[in-house]
């Protein structure tokens, strides 16, 4: 099952090379970095300019990078332009208060806009999951009920393009269920969900972390080979975020 338990349980491992970005609250930063360090998540290093650790990232001097409390714009534009991808797919990995842990996307108001996309996203998350031992099952979300067919042709395409998602990812392997507007079974019966697109995914992580009081460890790039993870500076600590990107080096290996 997916859980911070399990995550501690995979993020042992001294010899990680892990950085994380600082542009504000060096406090909170410092203190999530010595806690990693006394937990032997790995060896942290703080950074203060975004291009240069995603360059250390590339190089392969650091296994995995952390933006931390660094501006967002800066930090995906220098993911973009050191790793030359045209955009950012990102998976968010979300606790709502009082319920279980799953991974989340799109979290990007540009991202997950096709089949295509939504398809690449799953099998990404999906990787990543098996590399933590946890088999996914996908919820894949639309914007309504079938009952609702013909009352809005965006509706209807919602689940149209739903049922599309499902057949290629069931045509993979990959356990999924279109769950059409329901996100309350989905988020009780899997550990994966897809929103329609971008700005609902928004959305929904944002009611759940700022306003629902749930926990967000950080959102993984999914298009780059190494593990980059997102995170906002709303965190009071980074901790889970560092041992989430050492659990998720530690099984690549």
């Amino acid at each position: 099952m997916l859980s911070i338990e399990l995550i501690l349980s995979k993020a042992k491992g001294p010899e990680r090379r892990i950085g994380i970005g600082v542009a504000e609250d060096l406090e909170k930063v410092e203190a999530s970095a010595s806690m990693a360090i006394a937990s032997k998540f790995g060896e942290v290093r703080l950074f203060t300019d975004a291009k240069e650790m995603v360059r250390e990232l590339r190089d392969g001097t650091l296994d995995a990078a952390i933006r931390g409390s660094l501006d967002a714009n800066l930090a995906l534009k220098a993911i973009r332009e050191q790793f030359a991808v045209d955009h950012i797919s990102r998976m968010a990995i979300l606790q709502p208060r009082n319920g279980h842990m799953f991974f989340f996307a799109p979290v990007g108001i540009d991202e997950g806009r096709t089949v295509k996309q939504k398809v690449e996203m799953v099998t990404a998350g999906a990787a990543l999951m098996r590399r933590i031992g946890v088999e996914p099952k996908v919820g894949i979300l639309s914007g309504g009920r079938k009952g609702d067919e013909g009352r809005d042709p965006l509706v209807d395409r919602s689940m149209v393009e739903a049922d599309e998602v499902v057949i290629r990812l069931s045509s993979i392997g990959v356990n999924a269920k279109h769950y059409q507007i329901l996100i309350e079974d989905a988020a009780r019966e899997c550990n994966m969900i897809i929103a329609p697109d971008g700005i609902s995914g928004n959305l929904i992580f944002r009611t759940l972390h700022f306003l629902g009081d749930g926990k967000a460890l950080g959102a993984v790039v999914l298009n780059i080979e190494p593990i980059f993870i997102d995170t906002s500076r709303a965190k009071s600590s980074y901790l889970d975020s560092i041992a989430l990107a050492s659990a998720l080096v530690g099984t690549r290996k």
